[in-house]
């Protein structure tokens, strides 16, 4: 049911997006660009990440005339994390190539409003950080509201379902559905899966 303008940060691989999205009564429409991450930066430090995207969002908004106008950001992260609250999730791991350091263990909003304020942009208003797969599937919602599974097949993979509040066990209360994302991209990370492997689950890990 929202409607308005809104900008949004797609950050899940080597390349990221930035949008603006205008969702109307009967229609979204969107402009982006897609901007690259250099390697270097992805393993450098943390600083050196996050001010190369505030520049990137700049950037974007110099070009769609929208350096005036303070719109609601969300910051699309796809990458393992806990989240404490709408516009607030710590950094798990770090996965897909990233190592930049000073990150793991950190809220990803506070370091992105960090790295604006380095850079005196202080037209940002992070209002909400999600997940690809859940924002994959929240924008189909738009078109089908029965839409119940978004899924991710890119950089990395992942999936995200809708299930029944009454069997979420980290959350109190039975009623209505609650969104899940599994994260089942770095399912085994731990070691949990080890003495189930195959030697073609070991071959497959180790060529691909």
């Amino acid at each position: 049911t929202e409607r308005g303008d809104f900008l949004a940060l797609d950050l899940g691989g080597t390349n990221f997006r930035v949008l603006v999205v205008h969702v109307g009564q009967d229609s979204i429409c969107m402009a982006s660009e897609i901007y690259i991450i250099p390697t270097t930066i992805m393993q450098g430090t943390g600083e050196e990440l996050f001010d190369h995207i505030i520049d990137c969002i700049i950037d974007f908004q110099l070009k769609q005339e929208l350096m005036e106008e303070v719109l609601p950001l969300g910051f699309t992260f796809s990458f393992p994390c806990q989240q404490l609250g709408l516009d607030k999730a710590v950094l798990l791991a770090w996965t897909k190539g990233f190592s930049a350091s000073g990150c793991v263990g950190q809220d990803v909003v506070q370091l992105l409003r960090q790295a604006a304020q380095r850079k005196q942009h202080f037209g940002l208003k992070v209002v909400a950080v999600v997940n690809d797969t859940v924002g994959t599937m929240m924008s189909c919602g738009y078109e089908d509201p029965k839409c119940e599974i978004g899924l991710i097949v890119g950089t990395g993979t992942n999936a995200c379902y809708m299930e029944e509040t009454k069997n979420v066990g980290t959350v109190e209360g039975e009623q209505g559905r609650m969104c899940i994302n599994m994260e089942w991209g770095a399912f085994g990370d731990n070691g949990c899966l080890d003495d189930i492997f195959t030697s073609f689950d070991v071959l497959v890990d180790e060529k691909t």
